[in-house]
């Protein structure tokens, strides 16, 4: 299954600084816009992507997700993951979902020369996104060290199942492998879940189109029209979020407390993420500038509880 690069990607100059300029990037057409649909996905739930890995989904909220090219040498790499501190690894992320002898040689290519045009001075991990094992077909013997470290994680889509209470990012992204027959139940399965844990109204809506996306690839035979139906934006109105805040008739007032608290919760959220930091060797200080809380604050959270 040939897949294609359908991505926004972010040159970096020769000199490697933080001077960017955005633009996008050539587009061909593939049958399933694999690489696109997980820039998508990491856009859209970061977390999904250190679920992936096995890491605290909580990382996501010091690190920025995008699509990089080394500009001089056209080198383009699937997702970057880029940290709010140097003591945090950049996390290089590549999806293939097609045979490719050269592809370690392409990869460790384009990471090396990232890395050498880049000021950052992060340490590095990668990450390799496969539908299954049959198509991890590259040559590894130049690379045997590297892909048997800790520096490179892989992954295969189809041994995800044994994943218990997955994610709704996780459940999305297993869909992409799902069996043509059960797709269409599994689409519903997670637009209702999300319905149900998620209060972000846009999130929701961009899960929704995410899996009609999946859908409209996965069964060419049934036309947009019949897919949208299945989760039209009329059903917005069901979620939680919707009637919570939306609904007619509510107060101004209860819409500026459920503001408040969505706020409250981003922050308990951030303040969860301190002990798997600290884990990792950050310092207070380091904590409180890439979630930008205060210091006390950080100090607190990091407190043994009683």
């Amino acid at each position: 299954m040939l897949t294609y690069i359908i991505f926004t990607v972010l040159e970096i100059v020769a000199t490697g600084s933080s001077k960017c300029k955005i633009h996008s990037s050539t587009v061909k057409q593939a049958p399933l816009k694999t690489d696109s649909i997980f820039y998508r996905i990491f856009q859209s739930i970061p977390s999904t992507f250190f679920e992936l890995i096995n890491q605290p989904p909580q990382l996501a909220s010091v690190y920025q997700f995008s699509s990089v090219e080394v500009k001089q040498l056209a080198f383009r790499i699937d997702g970057v993951f880029l940290p709010n501190a140097a003591e945090l690894p950049i996390y290089f992320a590549e999806v293939q979902f097609q045979p490719d002898k050269k592809f370690y040689s392409r990869l460790f290519t384009e990471i090396f020369n990232y890395l050498d045009k880049t000021e950052l001075t992060n340490n590095w991990r990668g990450v390799v996104i496969f539908p299954n094992r049959s198509v991890d077909t590259g040559d590894t013997e130049r690379y045997t060290e590297l892909l048997n470290s800790q520096r490179v994680s892989r992954v295969y889509l189809d041994e995800l199942s044994s994943i218990e209470a997955s994610s709704i990012g996780i459940e999305t992204v297993k869909l992409i492998i799902e069996p043509e027959s059960t797709a269409t139940i599994r689409a519903i399965e997670i637009v209702n879940s999300a319905r149900q844990q998620i209060l972000d109204v846009a999130t929701i809506r961009e899960i929704i189109q995410l899996i009609e996306t999946i859908l409209i690839y996965k069964l060419p035979r049934l036309t947009q029209e019949e897919i949208g139906k299945m989760f039209g934006s009329n059903e917005l109105k069901q979620t939680r979020f919707y009637q919570d805040v939306f609904a007619e008739g509510r107060q101004e007032g209860r819409q500026e407390g459920k503001q408040e608290g969505k706020q409250e919760g981003r922050q308990e959220g951030k303040l969860e993420t301190i002990p798997q930091l600290l884990g990792l060797g950050l310092s207070i200080e380091q904590i409180a500038q890439a979630l930008g809380l205060d210091e006390q604050l950080v100090r607190q959270a990091a407190q043994p509880k009683s």
